[in-house]
């Protein structure tokens, strides 16, 4: 990274990541219906390799409160079953033929506010990502302002706050999904 443009991409590309992971862990906390993302990446043991079981199965919810899983190779069902009960989900998996019905019970106030809190830390966590990103790039841009690239003072003060105004985007987009993931955690069907 030997100029201003290329810290630049390289920063707003760490902190797009880091939305995009807290996109993917939202979608693993439960809201008040049911939904594929809750059990799409569990990881189950197949033939000995740990496989996510959307990979394993087709997931679907035909009510508002259940998630139903018909399994590719029904010899799976049996490992399947046990990833979900080892998951942190608290669900219980029946067997049905050959097919797995989950039931979700409607969530308590107590269990959403700590889903909401759970929601909250992910957030934090993501905007400590993000002001890294921000603290990483920054001290790029002192390099250049030292180096052998010839870039004035001006210059460099000026990519500074390029890369603040990065940050402010980014951590506001933190701050929107998290108010909307809080609210559809505490909304009740």
């Amino acid at each position: 990274m030997n100029d201003p443009d290329s810290i630049l991409l390289h920063t707003e590309e760490l902190m797009t990541k880091a939305i995009d992971y807290l996109d993917h862990e939202f979608q693993g906390l439960r809201g008040g219906r049911a939904s594929t993302a809750l059990v799409e990446y569990i990881k189950v043991d197949y033939y000995g390799a740990p496989t996510d079981l959307k990979s394993l199965a087709g997931i679907s919810t035909p009510e508002a409160t259940q998630i139903l899983i018909k399994p590719f190779d029904a010899g799976s069902i049996k490992e399947i079953t046990k990833a979900i009960e080892a998951s942190d989900l608290g669900l219980t998996p029946h067997v049905d033929g050959k097919q797995i019905r989950l039931n979700i019970p409607p969530l308590s106030t107590d269990r959403r506010k700590q889903l909401v809190a759970k929601a909250k830390k992910m957030a934090e966590d993501t905007k400590v990502v993000i002001r890294n990103a921000r603290r990483d790039s920054n001290k790029h841009a002192d390099a250049l302002g030292k180096g052998e690239a010839n870039i004035s003072e001006d210059e460099v003060s000026t990519l500074k706050e390029e890369i603040q105004e990065l940050l402010k985007k980014y951590e506001a987009s933190v701050d929107t999904k998290f108010d909307a993931k809080s609210k559809e955690i505490m909304s009740v069907d």
